[in-house]
């Protein structure tokens, strides 16, 4: 009786060979993909159903955005690999907000753009988060909270509520995100007058607004980088 291996076991281990050594520098989208797959999937073959992935949802980024019922629907799935999938990207983002706790300054656009993106940009429905931040601008510890979750196209904020939260934490400054699911990140009349809002009730109690971020899964929208804060 033969003691091979079935060829995508050896195949499995060659992949975590090559991330061991090098990362995934010179991996193939759907390689990247098949990785992860062999998580969650511990005995079949995962190249059809990663390239099955890539083929659904364009990259690994629409993998991780997509929904559970979506993720279900590509042969090869199953349903315990869909939760696995947004165990990782759930953990990617937990990843993200505790190194911005570690941080020296949260000033930078660039990086809370990068930030909220991961956390919020691929929502199917509007939510409205805020970051509290300490007098030397870092992320306080846990410092990261959904006020309002909305519809498709709304969440109703409420100025008052902003500022007692933040002020409930010992907050010296915020930080305000929120997404626009339909993808286009130009803010609205209404974003404008929110912000103007807040941060004018802000200035009441000596509360610094650093920044409003719009953001979807490939874009952002600075209020500070724009000149409107």
């Amino acid at each position: 009786m033969s003691n091979d291996k079935p060829h995508h076991l050896g195949h499995r281990q060659r992949l975590r060979e090559r991330f061991i050594k090098s990362g995934l520098d010179g991996f193939a989208d759907y390689e990247v993909v098949e990785l992860l797959l062999t998580l969650a999937i511990p005995r079949s073959d995962v190249k059809r159903p990663a390239k099955a992935l890539i083929a659904r949802f364009g990259n690994l980024r629409g993998i991780l955005d997509a929904r559970i019922e979506d993720l279900r629907s590509v042969p090869g799935i199953g349903t315990v690999t869909p939760a696995a999938i947004q165990i990782i990207k759930a953990a990617a983002t937990l990843y993200l907000q505790q190194s911005a706790e570690g941080r020296d300054s949260l000033r930078d656009p660039e990086f809370l753009s990068r930030f909220w993106r991961a956390r919020i940009g691929a929502l199917p429905n509007e939510v409205f988060e805020v970051g509290y931040l300490d007098s030397g601008y870092r992320l306080l510890r846990d410092g990261v909270e959904r006020l309002e979750e909305g519809t498709i196209d709304r969440a109703a904020v409420y100025p008052r509520r902003v500022i007692e939260a933040a002020l409930g934490r010992g907050a010296f400054a915020i930080a305000l995100a929120h997404n626009h699911p339909n993808g286009a990140v130009t803010p609205s009349e209404q974003d404008k007058v929110l912000t103007r809002a807040i941060v004018l009730a802000a200035e009441t109690v000596s509360l610094r607004v650093v920044d409003h971020l719009i953001v979807s899964p490939g874009e952002a929208f600075s209020f500070r980088k724009a000149g409107l804060l």
